[in-house]
């Protein structure tokens, strides 16, 4: 008697069990964008390192500035180049935005606030009353951290510069080795026989897992024989990752499971309760972490976005968390949804505020041309009701 399909959420949490974090390297700053952070940052010097100036005006003490009072202007302040020396009663130094604010000075008064005179400058009565000081430390103190793991993006390479950060300790890159099999399948650019088909799954997949994180390779294509795929299975050695495309269903030509355990694999799961991807299996293949994904393009895309972004997560440190679902109204009628998780490729349209999804009336798992129309996959949870024009669906982001 054939097992029980396992459920989306239990694979989820088998896959993450196969993973452990990869250890860290350190790279330079400009090399961080898009790294998972796996040590904490802290602050060589506070931001601002003193009070600076936020406009372009004159450091005085806020206990001078009256309508009409007149103050002597001893110096200037620019930004590189501080003032040396103090502000005392009754006078100003010239200061620009980002410059050192002087020793006895309290507040800017704004250039547009006051009538210079030579080295004199008159207060206006219609004046800005804000201080315009940035206090030293305001953005961040020296000893301030930026705690790990996190994805770094463009904003936090620039707050580490500011911290006086050179390199940051990262996750290395997991190496993934992606191996399409079946005789059925060249490679784009060659010519194929008449009974053959491009093998497109691993340059889509690649993609995914590459901006993930992860270092995809596209090994060579193995034949449906147990010999070709155990030499590409050779080629695989060193990766943190071996994920395999096709072979893994229940016909006679599909060999990865048997031709994998009969090297020595320990097979975790076969087949999942979704669709497409119902084939998938996950196991260890000599201590490395093995995911056999269906053969069909569209079955492998979606279990890429399913189960590889997450577990691509997991070995660069982070958690392995499933994609997030969101909310949105349908925006025409569907039948009743069948036994299994099925994931349909949808448009969602957030034009109108409330996001609206459109369900392709094509599912078929061969169909590439939808899925790079579809820019989400709508979820239907399994015997899931017929649905009307306006009722709440969940949807994940493609």
């Amino acid at each position: 008697m054939r097992p029980a399909l396992l459920s989306v959420a239990e694979a989820h949490e088998r896959l993450g069990r196969l993973f452990d974090p990869l250890d860290p390297e350190r790279v330079a700053l400009a090399e961080g964008a898009g790294r998972v952070l796996r040590r904490d940052v802290v602050a060589q010097r506070a931001q601002p390192p003193f009070d600076a100036s936020a406009m372009d005006g004159y450091a005085v003490r806020a206990a001078d500035v009256t309508t009409g009072a007149t103050l002597r202007v001893i110096g200037t302040s620019t930004a590189g180049a501080r003032f040396d020396g103090a502000v005392g009663p009754g006078e100003a130094v010239r200061t620009f935005t980002g410059a050192p604010v002087p020793p006895g000075a309290d507040r800017i008064l704004i250039q547009e606030d006051a009538d210079r005179d030579g080295d004199a400058i008159g207060v206006r009565a219609d004046r800005d009353e804000r201080t315009y000081v940035r206090p030293a430390g305001g953005d961040f103190a020296q000893g301030a951290r930026v705690e790990a793991p996190r994805r770094l993006n463009p904003s936090d390479l620039a707050l580490l510069a500011a911290m006086n950060t050179d390199t940051v300790a990262v996750t290395r890159r997991p190496v993934v080795a992606l191996i399409a099999t079946g005789d059925e399948l060249v490679m784009p650019g060659e010519t194929p026989g008449p009974d053959q088909i491009i093998a497109s799954n691993a340059f889509g997949l690649k993609a995914m897992l590459d901006a993930a994180g992860a270092e995809a390779r596209i090994l060579p294509v193995a034949r449906d024989a147990r010999e070709t795929l155990s030499a590409v299975l050779d080629l695989a050695r060193g990766a943190d990752l071996i994920v395999t495309l096709g072979g893994a269903s229940v016909g006679d030509f599909d060999i990865v499971r048997d031709t994998a355990v009969a090297r020595g694999m320990e097979l975790d799961f076969y087949r999942v309760a979704m669709r497409p991807g119902k084939p998938l299996m996950a196991g260890r293949l000599n201590g490395t972490p093995l995911i056999g994904l269906p053969g069909n393009p569209v079955s492998a895309m979606v279990c890429g976005r399913i189960f590889l972004a997450p577990v691509v997560g997991r070995m660069l440190g982070l958690e392995a968390e499933p994609p997030t679902r969101r909310g949105a109204t349908l925006g025409h009628d569907m039948g009743p949804n069948g036994p299994r998780e099925h994931y349909m490729r949808a448009t969602i349209d957030e034009s109108g505020g409330d996001p609206i999804a459109t369900v392709f009336e094509r599912q078929d798992s061969s169909l590439l041309s939808v899925l790079s129309s579809a820019d989400a996959l709508v979820v239907r949870a399994p015997g899931d009701p017929a649905r009307t024009r306006g009722d709440r669906v969940e949807f994940i982001w493609l």
